[in-house]
């Protein structure tokens, strides 16, 4: 239990923490990351900040999204999918997207799919690109925004060079990549009475060109469920 919690600030190469996934858990960088004091019967514990949310089967996605970011990513949901698959995993995503390949390998690995642990989605900050596909992906009902939350949905870009057979391979791999994000879309953000195919075309219109949308509009776009203004824990407390 924790009995009392103090926050120091310290660089990451510092104290080592509890978790086995501690290296993992925390995103890399040269910052200062806060670490937790934890007293216990048995002593003193610390634990950076992310490897402490990591227990709580919080994990935290934000800036661009690259391989090492989504072997870290991956590497968490499958260690919390072994810890308990009856409890959900919260995914905090504040992200201008990245690679599409890097996205769409958490992608695989979210819920009711690789990982069968239910995946809550938050977007804090930003969810754009491949971030704002993420949050989508997550449990349906549980796909969550903070009221100034920006959301952006657009089509894959990429350039090529060389030969014209080349670059035409390119172009078609860009093209598929593009109908298998927009079906990715219409999955998880089909609204009621929506057909497949008005899906497909709402998206693919959407995708056109960088789609900005604020929290409202991306609820109302079927992107995320609900807007949050307090935590869930403080929502369902004060629920009668």
């Amino acid at each position: 239990m924790l009995r009392f919690a103090t926050f120091h600030l310290q660089r990451h190469l510092g104290r080592r923490a509890f978790h086995p996934l501690s290296a993992y858990a925390v995103p890399q960088g040269n910052g200062l990351v806060p670490i937790v004091i934890e007293q216990t019967g048995r002593g003193e514990r610390s634990y950076d900040i992310f490897s402490r949310l990591l227990r709580e089967r919080v994990i935290m996605l934000y800036g661009s999204i690259r391989d090492t970011d989504s072997t870290l990513t991956v590497a968490q949901l499958l260690f919390l999918e072994a810890e308990d698959t009856s409890k959900p995993i919260h995914l905090y995503i504040n992200s201008p997207g990245g690679s599409v390949t890097a996205g769409l390998a958490i992608y695989d690995t979210n819920p009711r799919k690789y990982v069968s642990s239910p995946i809550h989605t938050y977007c804090i900050g930003q969810a754009a690109s491949m971030g704002s596909l993420l949050l989508a992906a997550g449990e349906k009902g549980k796909r969550h925004c903070l009221p100034n939350a920006s959301i952006m949905i657009h089509q894959p870009s990429g350039g090529a060079s060389g030969q014209a057979s080349d670059i035409a391979i390119h172009a078609k791999e860009i093209l598929r990549i593009r109908e298998a994000l927009t079906g990715i879309y219409q999955k998880h953000c089909a609204k009621g009475g929506e057909s497949k195919e008005d899906g497909l075309r709402r998206f693919g219109e959407a995708l056109e060109r960088d789609y900005f949308m604020t929290a409202q509009e991306a609820l109302d776009f079927g992107i995320v469920d609900a807007i949050l203004e307090r935590s869930p824990k403080t929502t369902e407390t004060a629920s009668p």
